[in-house]
């Protein structure tokens, strides 16, 4: 968990979309991270979610594991706009960090 983002790997069953899921656990995260972190705390409304091959599940363990340092080189939304950007994901710049 960073700062300005959190980045989560799971397995999602096919009965709950990926919608479903990030709304339950921001839900749910809110209320104790308001109770016991910052009682101002929210989430921005959006979010990105991406599939990860079995073959890349190991890569993208450790990426995880370690941003903290990852993010010493790169700041989050360089990073994100540079993934994007490369697997030629379109986006508009005045709804991704609402």
């Amino acid at each position: 968990m960073m700062p300005d983002h959190i980045h989560w790997i799971c397995t999602l069953p096919r009965t709950i979309t990926i919608a479903d899921l990030v709304k339950n656990v921001k839900i749910s995260s809110s209320i104790k991270f308001k109770e016991l972190i910052r009682r101002d705390f929210e989430w921005q409304k959006g979010y990105g979610g991406f599939s990860v091959s079995q073959s890349k599940l190991e890569t993208v363990k450790n990426y995880i594991q370690n941003q903290k340092e990852h993010h010493r080189n790169i700041d989050f939304q360089t990073e994100y706009r540079r993934f994007l950007d490369e697997y030629q994901i379109e986006y508009d710049e005045r709804y991704v960090w609402d």
